[in-house]
């Protein structure tokens, strides 16, 4: 018989063993999830006994003692046990927590039904998941915005359609990435900020058994459920892990405490929308990825390739961007995840139906672990990213005389020649230039056949202009480049830096994290 005790005689998920960090494992951890419960169980507690319902001062302390010491292996395991009897998680770990409390058991998930507890902890933990992946996403922002700054006034060649098209930067180019970064940051702080308790609704979402517990009262219950949520936000606020914790960001500042109409879940849209969050960043991240992939076969740039590192099993010569690779792997299936988050929210029946748990055990942690685990990895890429300068200028120089042509034509015309005559001689040499290309791989002659050409030289030299053509200014690259430095020097002043400042004591705190493997 197989030991499934050992590791290596079951499956291990590669998200938890290969990818995710630390920081985001223990936050969808069993540990973590059923200490987040047991707050809340605190937390409902302890406003039952300030609003004078059946709950005592002792009940109280005692259920405090054990929820703050946080649940030990032993009561997860009682927990555990419980569960095969009963066949009901929430249950099982009221049982399990009433016998380490034995006066508070009577009292424990009063008035409450399961999704009281499930959806609220689920909140809290999606809050916190996204806090820690905008630090995260910051982090690489500002990576990647020094690459923008290193690279400034490197001039290499642009693409449409992935054909030569007008030079930019690198720096550019590594802008691009960054603002596309900080547009998914934007988008997660502003999903962190916007996420709502669903509050204690009861079976239905009507709150029947909180209004009879209350005897009736209806500002009472409302005063119930807001004493709750001030022990869940203190000062309407949620005390993110030491991890991640950072109180001058904005994303800690609730515009909401509960949603205002629910069923006995929340509506799991919210799952939705905060997954096509997370697979816009994953989008972002892959399209950074494959543009690096792509400079990679052009040997312009690499990511880190370690002294040891191995490329091929059969090539030793290779450096596989393999970081990247990976990347494109996860963040694709994180895009992939939002499809069955829309899939769960759509068959939710009326008040609500149970096919939705199992299905969210995996697609809600294993988004945020998969997008962690490519984030690291993309951290990773832009501390370390190469640029082989003198290959980015040989391959831009071997395309520049196409790109070159339209300000010949200018100058020319400049000089006094006709601008339609000019035109089609260059097309042609042009034509003869690129086929001599590729047909026969030779290099690009094309500033060779103008220069030939007596149509191109100055009456002086016996041709047809006024005066000589300044060829050296023409082939200079970075007449080329528009306001490529101008709109980067802009974006990493108003955009980088202050993002710089705003983070730099959450990103501190994350340390050194990179590709697990």
């Amino acid at each position: 018989m197989t030991d499934t005790a050992n590791p290596y005689d079951t499956y291990t998920s590669p998200l938890a063993a290969r990818n995710a960090s630390p920081e985001m494992l223990r936050l969808w951890s069993p540990r973590h999830k059923f200490n987040t419960w047991r707050r809340i169980w605190l937390a409902v507690a302890e406003a039952q006994h300030e609003l004078g319902l059946p709950v005592s001062k002792e009940q109280v302390e005692e259920l405090r003692a054990v929820v703050e010491r946080g649940i030990t292996d032993e009561e997860m395991h009682a927990a555990e046990k419980y569960e095969r009897d009963l066949r009901h998680d929430v249950m099982a770990h009221v049982h399990a927590l009433g016998d380490s409390c034995p006066k508070a058991r009577p009292i424990i998930h009063l008035g409450m039904t399961s999704q009281d507890v499930v959806c609220n902890a689920d909140l809290l933990t999606l809050s916190e998941s996204l806090a820690l992946l905008e630090i995260k996403v910051a982090r690489v922002t500002l990576a990647m915005g020094e690459q923008s700054v290193a690279h400034l006034k490197v001039p290499t060649l642009g693409f449409t359609h992935y054909q030569p098209a007008q030079p930019v930067t690198v720096g550019r180019r590594a802008a691009g990435w960054t603002s596309e970064l900080n547009q998914c940051m934007i988008a997660i702080e502003i999903q962190a900020a916007g996420l709502e308790f669903k509050g204690l609704r009861g079976a239905t979402g009507t709150q029947a058994s909180f209004l009879e517990l209350c005897g009736g009262d209806h500002d009472r219950v409302d005063r119930l459920e807001e004493a709750v949520l001030d022990r869940l936000i203190p000062d309407d606020r949620w005390t993110w892990p030491s991890m991640v914790e950072h109180e001058s960001k904005r994303s800690l500042e609730r515009v909401g405490r509960a949603m205002d109409l629910v069923g006995q879940t929340y509506p799991r849209v919210h799952d939705a929308r905060v997954l096509a969050d997370l697979a816009s960043t994953a989008a972002v991240l892959h399209k950074i990825a494959t543009d690096i992939r792509l400079l990679s076969n052009r040997k312009e740039i690499d990511e880190p390739f370690e002294s040891k590192q191995i490329g091929s099993s059969a090539m030793p010569y290779k450096r596989n961007p393999m970081r990247c690779e990976r990347i494109c792997g996860l963040t694709r299936f994180v895009m992939n995840l939002v499809g069955n988050a829309y899939d769960t929210a759509a068959t939710q029946w009326l008040e609500r139906t149970l096919d939705d748990s199992s299905n969210r055990r995996l697609s809600l942690p294993e988004a945020f672990l998969a997008l962690d685990g490519a984030l690291d990895l993309m951290h990773n890429v832009a501390s370390g990213l190469v640029v082989h300068e003198a290959t980015v200028r040989k391959n831009l120089m071997a395309e520049l005389p196409f790109m070159a042509t339209e300000n010949i034509l200018m100058a020319c015309v400049k000089l006094g020649a006709d601008r339609q005559d000019y035109h089609e001689r260059i097309r042609q040499h042009a034509q003869e230039a690129g086929m001599r290309v590729k047909q026969e791989g030779l290099d690009n002659d094309l500033l060779d056949r103008l220069r030939a050409d007596p149509a191109f030289k100055s009456k002086a030299d016996g041709g047809m202009l006024s005066a000589d053509l300044d060829w050296e200014g023409v082939m200079d690259p970075m007449n080329y480049i528009g306001r490529s430095v101008e709109q980067t020097e802009r974006f990493i002043k108003d955009v980088v830096e202050p993002l710089r400042e705003q983070y730099a004591e959450a990103i501190g705190k994350l340390g050194e994290s990179g590709p697990r493997v």
